[in-house]
């Protein structure tokens, strides 16, 4: 029931005014134009339900009369004001699309829709009210008002029946205005009555038929509404769709005596031929206007009217493919009741002059000459349509049709269009002939020659880009004709074959295969406009840039109006992007038959594009159709026989060098097999031909990277596992379809009966819904336990043939094949590795592919397959790895890995490496060839290898526990190295793992195996020590080795290595059974350092060690004799040695004033020779006194005593015990600030003393993250390093922070250059972070030498040093200007 409401609180005009936009237009009919005065029409329906109106917050204010709001009841009140207020907002959101920002444009309409969601009723009566009161209202605003109104009635659940009369008789009467917009307008107009046709198509449907039965010819967009509605989908259900059908068909019939109206004639023919925005579009009217005219011509009982106007339309221009498709579908249309009628107009066109002239000596002189270029075209989608048409009545003139097609198709001038006509065509005869029931009865004598023709337009398809559907339409329709008799001979089968996997598999892989028919597509085509539309375009290129123009394709205008073109290039599917405006769906791409009439609308896309994001999708649906013909051939033929020929075509193809190539030859094989179990028998006494071959092709294929392909290649493998198990036991696979597969039928509704754009012929089933899920076991295994099964029943020579192909497949240049060989490699190791016998040449073959080898998971499956092998063959593979391993590469590195990957064999590997490495010829016997040089050769290869394996995670703990043996090992080995005085080895690939950094120094490869078994075990103190004090330089000549084996075994002694009582024994092994010298020579040096070290006598009691010392006195060697008589003289056995050092010490230290230089250097080391034999009983009381007198001599102006001064520091420190730390704390604390800042010294060597004796005074006073000052000492020279070494001191010395900066401030007068400037970054580094104590301790003097020092640091060549005094330089004078605040 209606309800009276109070008048809007905008209302600016009387009920009775008529507004322009809704004004009487002479074009409607006189049944629904109305006088304007009728108050029905300015009044909205009063029933809106207002409780699903919510309220939206904005800032209108709203203008309401107290009069109004005086004749409310109190409870209405609310319910008047919040319906005002969302009112108010609704309009001026309509008010706002006067405006040309599209995003702001774009935020009201998605307002304006969600609002219409909630209070649609609100929102059409706002609209309503605003088109009454806002009559002179802009075009352009009035068709944005347009495109909201449509928006809320398709959001609309329920139209009102009062609102369905008012807005259609608005949309009727703007329809036909003409305006700046054009047909934009009109559409836009037209689009409300399609919303309109959601809540009530009938009402719509009245109107619409009866302005087509006027006997004037429809306005354009009245032809437009109805194509629009034929071709949507979903703006009808089941039950509406058939009943539209219905009222077409009653339409077409009434409008048949319309045919001999001339005027009504000529203005339809007009239509039809009018060219569009763009030619590659058809627009819904004209789209409409064809199946229109072709149900007219259908229901048309006159045959020589329908000759006339087929002919007519026959003779307009056939240069656009939509004007081609649409006079095909036409032609389609008449047949069904008019075969002969329409068979005979394309005779007669067919040997009329233009068409006798197109086909022999075409060329493009003028436009009327393109009128016919294509006239073939329109031909070849005529016969199709009328094939698809007359259905079986077809089948008696199938030859007939077939050669004319080919006539076409031969001697027409070869193109695009030509190609998808022909396919199009022949797709729909196909289709035509599968559907009639006595297709099998006839023989098609044109069939041959039609595969022909096939085959060459498969060799002319580009082979670099995959743009439309021309390969899978031919494959359907060869897989259609190869069904139809005569059966084809082998050679053509083999011709055929060839051909259309030439054609499929060797396209290039698929994103290649998407950017070249991208590159392809782009530019779209630009279509040229009539003359006498140019200036009209050039105006209207602003107009057309800000709305897009409305047409059933959805038009766009695209990037090209940005070039120098004046035409606006529009492209199809964008308009959704425009502000406000509903993406309606293109019409579908035809029809199967007369019914349903509301498909027989051509199709509304481009006709050369097709978005990339297809291109795969695209290819996936081509090669499915080439699996079809592949199984509609065996289905035809199901004997082995017809399998090893389908087979051996693709053998090439499996073996291919291309990956993708052999990945789509793989799935097509893997597809027939299945095919194959599943649907037919095989004779189980037929012999499967090259099986083997088979077998081993598919197992290399049975991985790829992507996983559906390599699903398919493990299913594919399954499926012969049970052929092979069928056939074996003499049985027939089971059979799930005893008949063959019929013709594939189109759908009802995505077939493509006409079109020559983008189209697909339909699919065969996917193999998930012709197949059920397979159950069987084999199906569920992986790829190596499918290839365990199979190879369970090769015999051994087959087995060996299968292992060495994989093997030799390593080196092929197909990445795919790689990866498959490798895998397969390992499947076959792991079932039958314990029994090979040729295990040495394959892990030479296998190094020698695994050079070149690419793929990571290859190489991975590749070294596990060798990690299996090790599990029995470790002697042979050692020995044989070794023969690779001088130099060691990185494969062979990999190998190594492979061999240590299992804990028990990697310990089995580092003993047979040290045996190789003790297998040392002598020196003496170096030069003699034969026997002793591959053993000499293989020694030199097991150091090369033990030093790359520390490095190694499957070594890491073998490594550990073979610590003391690699040790001495090493050790032995260097010296070694050294007797042969052999040149430099080169130096291996550098490992960065830790701490085990190189030193820049150029070592040996031993040398260089020793540092990395220090820094990878865990051991970094040692190679700390060694490192910052240069020692390893001296392991470089045999004559200072002893030395550096000492200061190593020092090193571990002070550092308490947890390792020492492991290495005692090792060495005293050594020392006792090792015929060798420098080994017992490198034992006894370790030995008499190891006696300073408490961990000795848990290990060795004082009187055995004592005996193995005399042992050594009888040592062949002078050496390890020497050596032997230190040990004899160590403090450990000569207690009383102690208190006489130790009383010599006061005499040393008063040397260290002498003033040679010489002498006061040879004074401080045999002071810190002294602090080393005292070892753990150190040097007493008197340690302060050394140490007070070594620091004095820091900034000596000789480098060799600042040096010598540092050095005995380091040592004191270093002999301190923890008892002895309290006396000296302020002397190490006070020591700290020197000792950084003579880093920077100019003399390297008090810098590296400085640094060693720096790092042991961290170590002393226990700082944390030791390793990390270690490796900043030792290898960092930035800023950041300086930074993180004052951020250490200050940490940990915050009771002598003003000692330290006091000692700072101090060196600021120093003479030496660099240790200045290191001062003075020191205190800027203190100013950021302790201003005030810096203000407070620097007087006027430091001040200003402070600021020349930053004055020099911004020269500094370092960035980061010259910005940081930068920096310093702006806040200083501040700083220094605190105190006086």
């Amino acid at each position: 029931m209606d309800r009276q409401h109070p008048e809007r609180p905008h209302s600016r005009a009387s009920a009775g005014r008529t507004s322009p936009a809704l004004s009487y237009n002479p074009r409607i009919s006189s049944h629904v134009s109305t006088s304007m005065n009728d108050t029905s029409y300015t009044k909205g329906p009063q029933d809106s339900d207002r409780r699903d109106r919510e309220l939206h917050p904005t800032t209108i204010l709203i203008h309401k009369s107290q009069s109004s709001q005086a004749v409310l009841v109190p409870q209405e009140h609310k319910m008047f004001m919040e319906e005002a207020y969302n009112s108010a907002i609704c309009f001026k959101m309509l008010r706002d699309m006067s405006g040309s920002d599209p995003f702001h444009l774009k935020y009201v309409f998605k307002k304006i829709k969600n609002m219409a969601h909630m209070s649609p009723n609100l929102v059409l009566e706002t609209i309503h009210d605003y088109f009454i009161e806002n009559p002179e209202i802009s075009t352009w605003h009035k068709f944005r008002l347009f495109q909201a109104l449509e928006i809320v009635i398709r959001s609309s659940d329920f139209l009102d029946e009062n609102w369905e009369k008012i807005f259609m008789r608005l949309a009727l009467e703007n329809m036909t205005k003409s305006t700046e917009l054009e047909d934009a307008f009109q559409d836009a107009a037209g689009n409300v009555l399609v919303g309109i046709c959601k809540h009530s198509w009938r009402a719509v449907a009245q109107h619409l038929e009866a302005e087509l039965l006027t006997g004037i010819f429809p306005h354009r967009s009245l032809l437009y509404v109805m194509g629009v509605l034929s071709s949507d989908k979903e703006l009808f259900n089941k039950e509406d769709k058939e009943s539209w059908e219905e009222l077409l068909t009653q339409i077409a019939v009434k409008s048949v005596p319309f045919l001999n109206t001339d005027m009504w004639s000529k203005e339809l023919l007009w239509a039809l031929t009018k060219p569009s925005r763009t030619q590659q579009e058809l627009p819904p009217e004209k789209a409409f206007l064809f199946t229109y005219y072709g149900l007219i011509l259908q229901a048309e009982g006159n045959s020589a009217t329908v000759k006339t106007h087929l002919r007519a339309l026959l003779e307009t221009s056939h240069q656009w493919p939509k004007q081609r498709e649409g006079i095909a579908l036409t032609m389609g249309l008449a047949a069904v009741q008019h075969l002969d009628d329409v068979w005979v107009i394309l005779e007669q066109f067919g040997r009329s002059a233009p068409i006798k002239w197109s086909l022999h000596s075409f060329s493009q002189k003028n436009l009327e000459d393109l009128r016919w270029k294509w006239a073939s075209s329109t031909i070849l989608l005529a016969y199709g349509q009328v094939a698809a048409r007359a259905r079986a009545h077809i089948l008696p003139r199938v030859d007939n049709v077939l050669s004319r097609m080919i006539f076409y198709f031969q001697y027409s001038s070869w193109d695009e269009t030509l190609k998808q006509s022909f396919l199009t065509a022949i797709l729909m005869l196909t289709a035509a002939i599968s559907r009639g029931k006595g297709a099998r009865s006839y023989e098609f004598s044109q069939v041959p020659e039609l595969l022909q023709c096939l085959m060459v337009l498969m060799e002319k398809e580009p082979q670099d880009t995959l743009c439309t559907q021309s390969r899978q339409q031919t494959l359907h329709i060869i897989c259609s004709l190869c069904q139809l008799r005569p059966p084809l001979d082998l050679e053509k089968k083999s011709q055929l074959l060839s051909t259309c996997f030439r054609s499929v598999f060797a396209l290039p892989p698929l994103d290649a295969l998407e950017k070249h028919s991208c590159l392809y597509l782009e530019p779209p085509n630009i279509e040229v406009r009539p003359e006498a539309c140019m200036a009209r375009r050039v105006q209207s290129l602003h107009l057309a840039s800000e709305c897009l123009l409305q047409r059933a394709g959805q038009l766009v205008l695209t990037e090209h109006l940005l070039c120098a073109s004046p035409f606006p290039v529009v492209t199809q599917g964008a308009l959704r992007d425009c502000p406000g405006h509903p993406p309606l769906k293109p019409a579908p791409l035809g029809m199967n038959s007369p019914g349903p009439l509301c498909n027989l609308c051509p199709s509304v896309v481009l006709h050369t594009s097709l978005p990339s994001v297809h291109v795969c999708s695209l290819f996936n649906k081509t090669a499915e159709e080439l699996d079809h013909m592949l199984q509609s051939f065996i289905t035809l033929n199901p004997t082995h026989k017809e399998l090893h020929f389908l087979l051996s075509h693709m053998y090439i193809w499996l073996a291919s060098e291309k990956a993708h190539e052999r990945q789509r030859a793989v799935s097509s094989c893997t597809s027939l097999l299945k095919f194959l179990r599943h649907n037919l028998h095989l004779d189980p006494n037929g012999n499967f031909k090259r099986i083997g071959q088979l077998v081993g092709m598919l197992g290399i294929l049975c991985q790829d990277p992507d996983g559906a392909t390599q699903r398919t290649s493990l299913e594919g493998m399954g499926h012969l596992h049970k052929l092979l198990m069928c056939h074996k036991a003499g049985e027939a696979p089971q059979v799930e379809s005893q008949n063959p597969k019929k013709l594939s039928q189109p759908s009802e509704d995505e077939t493509p009966l006409w079109g020559s754009g983008d189209q697909r012929a339909t699919p065969p089933p996917s193999q998930e819904t012709a197949f059920p899920k397979e159950q069987d076991r084999i199906f569920q295994l992986g790829s190596s336990q499918v290839i365990k099964e199979i190879t369970q029943h090769l015999t051994l020579v087959e087995l060996n043939d299968l292992l060495w192909m994989t093997i030799n497949s390593l080196g092929s240049s197909s990445p795919f094949r790689v990866q498959a060989a490798a895998e397969m490699l390992h499947a076959v190791v792991q079932e039958h590795g314990a029994k090979l016998q040729t295990v040495a040449n394959m892990g030479r073959a296998i190094h020698l592919h695994l050079c070149s080898m690419r793929i990571p998971q290859a190489k991975e499956n590749t070294l596990r397959a060798i990690t299996l092998l090790a599990r029995s063959h470790t002697p042979e593979l050692v020995a044989t790895f070794l023969d690779f391993s001088i130099p060691l590469d990185s494969n062979a590195f990999q190998l190594w890995k492979a061999l240590g990957t299992e804990q028990p064999v990697s310990q089995l590997v580092l003993t047979m490496l040290l045996t190789w490495l003790h297998n040392r010829p002598l020196p003496t016997g170096a030069s003699d060839s034969g026997p002793k040089e591959k053993p000499y050769l293989r020694s030199l290869a097991a150091m090369n290898t033990l030093h790359e394996l520390q490095f190694a995670r499957e070594f890491k703990k073998a490594v550990q526990e073979a610590y003391p043996e690699l040790f001495l090992a090493l050790l032995t080995q260097m010296h070694y190295i050294l007797e042969l005085n052999l040149p430099e080895e080169p130096q291996p690939r550098q490992q960065a793992q830790g701490a085990a950094t190189p030193s820049p120094q150029s070592c040996s490869t031993s040398l260089e195996a020793l540092k990395s078994l220090l820094s990878t075990t865990g051991h970094w103190h040692d190679f700390a020590h060694l490192e910052l004090q240069g020692a390893w330089e001296l392991f470089a000549t045999i004559h200072t080795y002893p030395k550096g084996v000492g200061l190593l075994a020092r090193a571990m002694v002070q550092n308490h290595c947890r390792q020492i009582k492991a290495v005692l024994s090792q060495l005293l092994s050594s020392l006792q059974k090792s015929l060798q010298e420098r080994e017992r020579k490198a034992a006894m040096l370790i030995l008499t350092e190891f006696l300073y070290s408490p961990a000795l006598l848990e290990v060795l009691p004082k009187q055995a060690a004592r005996t193995v010392l005399g042992r050594g006195l009888r040592d062949p060697s002078p050496e390890v004799r020497m050596l032997s008589l230190q040990g004899l003289g160590n403090i450990l056995f000569q207690p009383d040695k102690g208190n006489l050092l130790r009383r010599q010490l006061p005499f040393f230290l008063e040397g260290f004033f002498q003033n040679s230089e010489t002498v006061v250097v040879r004074i401080m080391d045999t002071v810190s020779d002294v602090l080393h034999h005292l070892g753990s009983q150190g040097a007493g009381p008197q340690s302060l006194s050394v140490a007070i007198n070594a620091c004095s001599f820091f900034n000596d102006e000789r480098d060799k005593i600042r040096a010598a001064a540092m050095a005995l520091f380091g040592d004191l420190v270093a002999a301190m015990a923890d008892g002895e730390l309290s006396s000296l704390r302020t002397q190490v604390h006070q020591s700290m600030v020197p000792l950084l800042l003579h880093l920077k010294d100019e003399c390297p060597a008090v810098a590296m003393q400085a640094k060693f004796a720096f790092y042991r005074c961290a170590v002393l006073l226990r700082w944390r993250l030791r390793h990390t000052l270690f490796c900043t000492l030792a290898w960092e020279r930035g800023l950041s390093a300086r930074h993180f070494l004052w951020t250490c001191l200050m940490t940990h010395s915050q009771e002598e922070f003003s000692i330290h900066l006091s000692q700072a401030i101090s060196y600021l007068h120093s003479h030496h250059c660099h240790i200045k400037m290191w001062a003075a970054l020191f205190i800027g580094y203190t100013i950021c972070h302790h201003p005030q104590a810096v203000s407070q301790m620097v007087n006027n003097i430091d001040s200003n030498l402070l600021l020349r020092t930053f004055e020099d640091l911004k020269k500094d060549p370092e960035p980061g040093i010259r910005e940081f005094a930068t920096r310093q330089l702006s806040i200083l004078p501040e700083v220094l200007a605190r105190p006086q605040q």
